[in-house]
């Protein structure tokens, strides 16, 4: 995510500058403090994050909270220091998914595993210290061309096996990162008023839909199994739709997630 808002905003030749974890261990508040106060920035775009979702369960549940919330609380104290907008990224498994309507922004939250109950901590964090100068961005299902996704993943697999298996019960909304990076700078442009959004690409599928029209193109066959034919460690919601119609009463256009695909394939 980080790298992708890093070429957006070069495209846009937008002055910024990015720290990897290498050079800013977000865990350290004295580090966060120094480096951010130097900077001196005006908005900080907080793209951080723990992602091992099953990881988060057991062998990475210390990290977990380390990197999204203490990590995260880090950053909001700084950017409440030096007087900088915060833009955080949060997900939809700060929901239960055991709903069948769309989740508005401020839809009860039930996390149902580890990461989810992370995120949401950093949300409330970030509201906390914050107040009204922040941006909660929650997404889903995210692909795009840096780091391992989803459609790495389908595309890999289909070199070397003829035929996979997909789950068909769980629902939601794929994001391609350049649609987050353009609507995170969008909300910072126009001025958006500060608070909770929902971004992800229009449209929902389940992940054996997904991975259908990734290999479209392929002869590999796709089946379809249920969450129970494949357990995982940490459990995901069944239905994790978000509600985008407050982000697009911002006038952002948001397009199909079968559109972006398509888009993202032709870039890789």
């Amino acid at each position: 995510m980080g790298q992708e808002l890093c070429h957006l905003l070069d495209d846009k030749k937008l002055p910024y500058i990015a720290a990897t974890k290498e050079t800013l261990d977000i865990t350290n508040k004295e580090q966060v403090e120094e480096v951010v106060k130097k900077i001196n920035p005006a908005v900080i775009f907080h793209c951080a994050a723990y992602t091992q979702v099953d990881k988060a369960e057991d062998e990475g549940k210390e990290v977990n909270h380390d990197v999204n919330v203490t990590g995260t609380e880090n950053i909001a104290n700084v950017a409440k220091k030096v007087g900088a907008t915060l833009v955080y990224i949060s997900t939809d498994y700060v929901f239960d998914g055991e709903t069948t309507y769309e989740y508005v922004t401020n839809a009860v939250t039930n996390p149902q595993n580890e990461y989810g109950k992370a995120k949401l901590l950093g949300e409330e964090v970030v509201q906390s210290i914050m107040k009204d100068d922040y941006y909660i961005i929650r997404t889903s299902w995210v692909f795009g061309e840096y780091g391992n996704n989803f459609v790495y993943t389908m595309k890999k697999l289909s070199e070397t096996h003829p035929t996979l298996t997909v789950i068909n019960d769980q629902i939601g909304r794929p994001t391609w990162t350049k649609t987050l990076a353009e609507f995170m700078v969008f909300v910072i442009q126009e001025n958006a008023p500060c608070g909770m959004y929902h971004l992800s690409n229009d449209g929902v599928c389940s992940w054996y839909e997904f991975a259908r029209e990734i290999l479209k193109d392929t002869e590999v066959e796709v089946l379809p199994i249920t969450s129970s034919d494949y357990p995982q460690i940490a459990k995901r919601p069944m239905y994790s739709v978000l509600n985008l119609d407050k982000t697009k009463q911002l006038g952002f256009v948001i397009p199909t997630w079968t559109d972006a695909l398509t888009s993202f394939l032709r870039r890789v």
